[in-house]
């Protein structure tokens, strides 16, 4: 199902990620322009791009669970950086990877694996990044009949109980951000972080804003956005994706990311995958 539930665009987010800078982020890379022909390309699958992504694959991000299928913006983004280097819809195979596996070192069994992967300098340790292709915000989800539905601060928040995804910069927001004064809840995938809003085990949930849209408006009926938490640090937090370690293609996936930020592609991406109901509240 098309994220159509959701009717209005994120213009925001649209807006600084058509003006991110190409270098903020990414993993440097050894490719040259004349390296990035497709022939020349050193694949795990001969003549295909392989890309990974979780199981199960999340709206908006991804449509039916099926990132084959080219819908959501994640398999959008894949399929047009494929078609940057060359290659056809049907030369393009996907694989299952949990999101932990995919971002600690060692061999890969895929190419490029999008899963809103945030660019942190500690990953870059073990993986390679391409340019980013989406700046997101962290937000705060909570039943509308929860105490937490009414904070207007971070502060607030820290008094009530807390959960993420496990290894997700949405838990890092969580610890380093919120700093519940109960410790954080931590789940294995996003379905089971929402089932526990859902019987009341905790009363907030962190997810990426895009998500935060997608849960409120199609998945908990029941739930409404706190609101969005400030920037880490103060810097943008984006999305790159995440290659083998010292991986000859990741120049070339940079550059066809920049193309595709260049031509107004991911803008356009954006405003069709990751709609918005409303304006979510800033948090101070």
């Amino acid at each position: 199902m098309r994220v159509s539930l959701l009717a209005a665009t994120l213009a925001l987010a649209v807006a600084a990620t058509a003006c991110a800078p190409a270098d903020q982020g990414g993993s440097p890379g050894a490719s040259g322009p004349s390296d990035c022909a497709k022939g020349s390309l050193k694949t795990v699958a001969a003549g295909k791009l392989t890309f990974g992504t979780d199981e199960p694959a999340y709206e908006p991000w991804f449509t039916g669970n099926d990132p084959a299928n080219g819908k959501g913006f994640e398999s959008a983004v894949a399929y047009a950086v494929a078609g940057k280097l060359g290659f056809a819809k049907e030369e393009v195979s996907w694989v299952r990877v949990p999101f932990n596996a995919a971002i600690q070192p060692g061999p890969k069994t895929f190419d490029a694996d999008l899963n809103q992967f945030s660019i942190t300098d500690e990953r870059r340790n073990a993986v390679d990044f391409s340019a980013p292709y989406y700046t997101v915000r962290q937000a705060v989800v909570a039943l509308k009949e929860s105490p937490a539905a009414t904070a207007k601060s971070v502060a607030e928040l820290a008094g009530f109980t807390v959960g993420a995804q496990v290894g997700t910069t949405s838990y890092d927001a969580v610890t380093n951000q919120v700093k519940p004064k109960k410790q954080a809840s931590v789940y294995n995938t996003n379905d089971d972080a929402k089932q526990a809003l859902r019987n009341n085990q905790i009363q907030a949930l962190v997810v990426d804003l895009p998500t935060a849209f997608y849960i409120t408006s199609a998945e908990i009926s029941e739930a409404v956005i706190v609101g969005q938490l400030p920037a880490g640090g103060g810097k943008p937090e984006q999305f790159g994706a995440v290659l083998d370690k010292g991986s000859a293609l990741t120049g070339c996936f940079t550059k066809a990311v920049e193309a595709l930020r260049a031509d107004g592609t991911l803008a356009k991406l954006e405003q069709e995958w990751l709609a918005a109901a409303g304006k979510a509240p800033e948090l101070s």
